[in-house]
């Protein structure tokens, strides 16, 4: 039997309240690609209520639609239809593992691998909750590391399945019958009915603590006072050296109260790399696609104001793959990953990130001598017949940046005194970018370990290097306008996978 006159069932994947989920096959497409099948039934029999739900459900389809198309670590929504008094979504199969199953085949997550893995998922959650949709039910059965490029993937939103429970109340107004959640997973906001974004982020620190421990939430205590989930008794025999400052960072994310949480996925994510340790092994390589909205304003950075201020030695200069086929990023840039991309780090840490490509030898120019450098900037000119080529062409990862031939055409001293907008980076190349923000540092007399960098600027009149970047980074040679204007630039190249330098 054929659904839809489509879809052949292939093998049952669970069942619930609400209906099945089984794979299938789609045998209008010549591969007969698999794909997973959601049948949903509403709770009641009401005429009334099944007309309401009909209506509501081709809009909550139209959402994991634009969710779907938009990350390709969310599942792609195929089609949707009814039959029979019931309804049906048709996602993209994901083939790979739940983190459920990963505890249970290899046992404990390090914690750098629960670093990785929240540095991960976390740029997810701010571009669900960017679109005004909260997930409501993360767990490690919810998230799947898939096979092809080891990502994870979010899965099974909520708010299709509280659909189905709609019902008539007693004066007459439709609402939800049920709380979509897990147990355990989901504080207690979510509990009573009133779900906000931090919700997603305490069912995430959840999560992370059944990584490190094994612990299901069931099988935590809470202290009877506060009604904090006591947890960190379960560490000492399997993570002995577990660094107090991530300890404090997963207290903070399922902490009771969400006032006493991180306000948005964006805060959690730098307060990450402020309590992560020195090195991070990233296991997923770079993520290869590009956004296709942009769900929120990359222009609100008033969430990583408090790591300017605290962490003025934070600094994002050159990124570069070392000898161990790692990349080394200097300390203080803002991670984000693009959804399991490579890790860009903020904040106090160093993050080594697994790269694919060839090792590059760092450089070891020698300082030149000590001269404040002249307040002007690096400029880039473009190919008349290739936008981008004169640059683009003349580097590889042994070769140089050519001199600019057109001194004014792009000058960045501006940098030092205003704020950086969409506008100023609409256009420009991955190369392009990185060159206009580390342009920031080699006015301060800042040396690049990225041999290409370092080459470019060193053919610049106005450079002077000064400093090693460790040197520098020490010193805190950036206002506080400029380090803002790095962190702006960084962001909008790792969420739109505009990084040259990897």
């Amino acid at each position: 039997m054929l659904l839809n006159n489509r879809y052949r069932a292939i093998q049952n994947l669970g069942s619930g309240g609400f209906g099945e989920t089984f794979l299938a096959e789609d045998t209008q497409m010549p591969s007969h690609r698999r794909c997973v099948i959601k049948l949903l039934k509403p709770i009641t029999d009401n005429p009334q209520i099944y007309q309401i739900v009909q209506e509501r459900f081709q809009r909550e389809a139209a959402i994991l639609e634009e969710l779907g198309g938009s990350h390709n670590q969310i599942p792609a929504l195929y089609a949707y239809f009814q039959q029979d008094g019931q309804f049906y979504l048709v996602q993209e199969y994901i083939e790979g593992t739940t983190l459920t199953s990963k505890v249970r085949q290899k046992g404990f997550f390090t914690e750098n691998e629960v670093q990785e893995l929240l540095a991960n998922l976390l740029p997810i959650l701010d571009f669900i909750h960017g679109k005004r949709i909260i997930h409501r039910d993360i767990k490690p059965d919810n998230i799947i590391v898939r096979h092809q490029d080891n990502k994870p993937v979010l899965i099974d939103f909520g708010a299709v399945r509280e659909l189905m429970g709609t019902v008539i109340n007693s004066q007459g107004s439709t609402k939800s019958s049920i709380v979509i959640g897990t147990p355990g997973y989901m504080p207690s906001e979510q509990a009573a009915g009133r779900p906000i974004y931090s919700s997603d982020l305490y069912s995430l620190g959840m999560t992370a603590i059944y990584l490190l421990t094994g612990k299901q939430p069931q099988e935590l205590e809470t202290n009877p006072q506060t009604g904090e989930v006591v947890w960190q008794e379960h560490l000492s025999n399997i993570h002995p050296n577990i660094n107090s400052k991530f300890i404090a960072f997963i207290d903070r994310a399922i902490a009771s109260h969400p006032r006493d949480r991180f306000a948005n996925a964006r805060e959690m994510l730098d307060a990450l790399i402020s309590s992560a340790n020195t090195i991070i092994p990233t296991q997923y390589p770079s993520n290869q696609y590009q956004y296709v909205n942009n769900p929120t304003s990359i222009s609100d950075i008033a969430a990583t104001e408090h790591l300017i201020q605290s962490n003025k030695t934070a600094s994002n200069g050159d990124s570069q793959p070392q000898k161990n086929e790692h990349q080394n990023i200097s300390r203080g840039c803002l991670i984000s990953i693009g959804l399991v991309g490579g890790l860009v780090v903020a904040g106090v840490v160093s993050i080594n990130i697994k790269q694919p490509s060839s090792p590059i030898a760092l450089t070891t120019n020698t300082p030149k001598e000590t001269v404040e450098p002249q307040p002007s900037t690096p400029q880039i000119t473009e190919s008349a017949t290739s936008p981008s080529a004169t640059i683009s062409n003349s580097i590889s990862n042994n070769q140089t940046l050519r001199s600019p031939t057109n001194e004014d055409e792009n000058n960045y001293a501006w940098l030092s005194e205003r704020e950086v907008t969409d506008a100023d980076l609409e256009g420009k190349s991955a190369l392009e970018l990185d060159i206009m923000r580390n342009s920031i540092f080699a006015r301060r007399g800042r040396g690049f370990e990225t041999p290409g960098l370092q080459s470019y600027f060193d053919q610049q009149p106005w450079y002077i290097r000064r400093y090693s970047p460790q040197e520098f980074d020490k010193l805190n040679r950036l206002s506080d306008l400029e380090m803002r204007n790095v962190m702006y630039i960084k962001k909008y190249q790792t969420q739109f996978n505009l990084l040259h330098f990897r």
